[in-house]
């Protein structure tokens, strides 16, 4: 059940992260407040995923996928361009975070 928590909490980071992008295009109290109740979730999220699995193991995936979400995300929804280089080390992150989730302990 932790690895879903960990699942949802790296979903819910990366629309965390394209929300704060969208708030400061809208400029909008309202639009700002999205991020804001978005990073309370996400933080509930991953402690509540750090029970059961080691806290350098859940920030790892949390942080290693988040950021390639961000990365994917930005390209679909913001039109933000991606080199093949940064391509090829964003699947090494990816490899990474594969390799440590089949080598945890939980």
């Amino acid at each position: 059940m932790a690895w879903l928590i960990l699942g949802i909490a790296v979903v819910t980071e990366i629309i965390w992260a394209l929300s704060l992008k969208w708030a400061a295009t809208v400029g909008t109290w309202q639009a700002s407040a999205v991020p804001v109740v978005l990073s309370f979730v996400n933080m509930a999220l991953l402690a509540l995923a750090m029970r059961d699995i080691p806290a350098g193991t859940a920030y790892a995936i949390w942080t290693g996928l988040g950021a390639v979400g961000v990365i994917i995300g930005g390209m679909i929804l913001f039109g933000d361009r991606v080199s093949p280089v940064q391509a090829a080390f964003m699947a090494l992150v990816v490899v990474g975070v594969v390799g440590t989730k089949l080598t945890a302990a939980s």
